[in-house]
């Protein structure tokens, strides 16, 4: 009978409105705030990973426009796109080699040599 009663006094909620209710309500105050700020991590770690996730999207559009302009850039800095672009302007490549000049400077006496000139 006790069993019943238990259960009974549980449905109505009588521990609610009891002598000692203060300790009860103080403790389901703790455990609403407790919820209240579970929830709000919760949808504050939820925004931040969906703003990484935007942003990891947004590194990969830009690597692979970068990747893009890069090549195309290749494209446009080789010799023979070059020409074919110079001979609209009637400039056309040297059937000449060019040769290399090479300009040597005459050495530098050394610290020693120098003092030699002055016995």
């Amino acid at each position: 009978m006790s069993g019943e009663n238990s259960i009974y006094s549980l449905l109505k909620a009588k521990f609610l409105i009891e002598d000692d209710a203060l300790k009860t309500w103080k403790f389901i105050l703790f455990l609403f705030t407790l919820a209240m700020l579970m929830i709000a991590f919760n949808h504050n770690y939820d925004e931040k990973n969906y703003r990484i996730t935007k942003l990891t999207n947004e590194v990969k559009e830009l690597r692979s426009k970068f990747v893009d302009t890069r090549s195309e850039l290749m494209k446009l800095k080789m010799e023979s796109t070059i020409s074919k672009k110079m001979e609209a302007r009637q400039i056309y490549p040297s059937s000449v080699p060019p040769k290399k000049i090479v300009i040597l400077k005459p050495k530098e006496k050394s610290f020693i040599e120098k003092l030699k000139i002055w016995e």
